[in-house]
């Protein structure tokens, strides 16, 4: 049965490449994203081989299992394409291509996989990755040594594990089967949108409910915002739904919607010197394959950023423990240059510190025990002493304590200033 629903197709090259080496398709039932690898020339001509051998898919099948199969078939014709076509040209030697493939069969959706390129499922609300990238640092996410965000930043981020290329005519291509339903949108796109626009934004343009193309331009938009330093490919594909299927005729883009896409560009004499080196990086390839003895130097130089990144949060810890102790010890210096007038059991005393304490710590200890009982002090300086009384510095506790022995003796003392005391007279009257 002919699919039933509706499908857009888009390519944008970014802001930083010059030439466009993905390719992507949108037919009546298969759905193709081909991301190039292999420099100038050499990642358009894979693209764009791997779309015209997948390009016959596009028709019903009898069953899911007749479709996988034919899939794997068809992604092992177009790895021996490569081969051949590296024997008649040679200056194209390393180039290779992701492939992220669905063929809709009924209520079904048998996915194709192998690089970088993802598949997305939009439904009820939630955007979940479908397929798993063939990189390094995935494996590195697999087993625990970084985390998916730091993923998205890694060095080696570009370093492939799987892709179809020139060298292997039996590539390891990750198959399966998924049920759909009216409602679905699949997402199928290059690492030039997954790499600079988040999941939570992806999924907030693919629940606008706008028609396929305008999703498709809505996520470019973000890609390109983000600086879209690669090739950008997005098909999107609606189950069912309010946008009917347009046309069956199939949606050809980037490397492989001109027959320049399997041409080898004429080279530029003069834009890969260091007085150009925006240009000299928009030739250079995005992926590539690893060698063994490479792949054992990228894990080593992998464990040696763990190590530097381990060391590195140690000497955060301790710089940030050392300025909280300094921090604490400052203040507890601070604390025993005030002084407090107070009661220490039946008797007044000078303490140094402040009053307050932290849990079980104290802020404070007794300076001098002055010997002034507190019972022989009237209620209301009895009482104020028990709740403390502060005092700026060592001399004016004492002078407080010499106050309240006063007044102990009911002799008036003077104020500090020496003015006379407020219950004292002054001769003469009113005059």
């Amino acid at each position: 049965m002919t699919f039933q629903g509706s499908a857009a197709a888009l390519s944008h090259t970014g802001k930083v490449r010059s030439n466009n080496q993905d390719s992507g398709y949108a037919g009546s039932n298969l759905f193709v994203v081909a991301d190039g690898m292999g420099g100038h020339a050499g990642g358009d001509v894979a693209s764009s081989l791997a779309i015209a051998e997948l390009q016959p898919l596009d028709r019903t099948y009898e069953n899911t299992a007749d479709a996988e199969r034919t899939l794997r078939g068809a992604v092992s014709d177009a790895a021996e394409s490569l081969i051949d076509t590296v024997h008649l040209r040679p200056e194209l030697a390393g180039m290779g291509t992701t492939v992220s493939a669905i063929i809709m069969v009924d209520d079904y959706a048998v996915i194709a996989h192998i690089g970088d390129s993802r598949i997305y499922l939009f439904r009820d609300d939630a955007l979940t990755q479908i397929t798993t990238d063939h990189t390094f640092v995935q494996r590195l996410v697999d087993s625990g040594r970084i985390t998916p965000e730091e993923a998205r930043y890694h060095p080696r981020r570009s370093v492939l594990m799987r892709v179809l290329g020139d060298m292997d005519p039996n590539p390891e291509l990750d198959t399966f089967i998924m049920p759909t339903q009216p409602g679905d949108r699949w997402l199928l796109c290059s690492d030039g949108l997954s790499g600079v626009v988040d999941d939570p934004h992806t999924a907030k343009a693919m629940a606008a409910g706008l028609a396929p193309g305008r999703t498709a331009d809505v996520l470019l938009k973000q890609a390109l915002d983000a600086g879209a330093p690669d090739n950008v490919t997005i098909v999107i594909v609606d189950v069912g739904g309010q946008h009917p299927l347009q046309s069956g005729t199939p949606t050809i883009v980037g490397a492989a919607s001109t027959p320049k896409g399997i041409e080898v560009p004429a080279a530029r004499p003069g834009r890969t010197s260091w007085l150009h080196p925006a240009r000299q990086a928009a030739n250079e390839p995005s992926h590539f394959e690893p060698a063994a003895e490479f792949l054992e130097e990228l894990i080593e130089e992998d464990r040696r950023r763990a190590r530097r990144r381990r060391i590195g949060w140690f000497i955060g810890l301790v710089l940030v423990l050392g300025l909280i102790a300094a921090g604490l010890f400052g203040a507890y210096k601070w604390t025993q240059t005030r002084y407090f007038v107070g009661a220490d059991g039946a008797t007044v005393a000078i303490f140094q510190g402040i009053p307050p304490s932290l849990g079980s710590i104290a802020l404070s200890q007794v300076y001098e025990d002055t010997g002034v009982r507190l019972d022989s002090l009237s209620e209301f300086d009895r009482q104020t002493v028990e709740g403390t009384i502060p005092a700026d510095s060592l001399a004016q506790a004492q002078e407080i304590v010499a106050r309240l022995n006063d007044r102990d003796g009911h002799t008036p003392s003077p104020s500090p200033s020496g003015s006379p005391s407020p219950t004292s007279t002054t001769a003469g009257g009113h005059g």
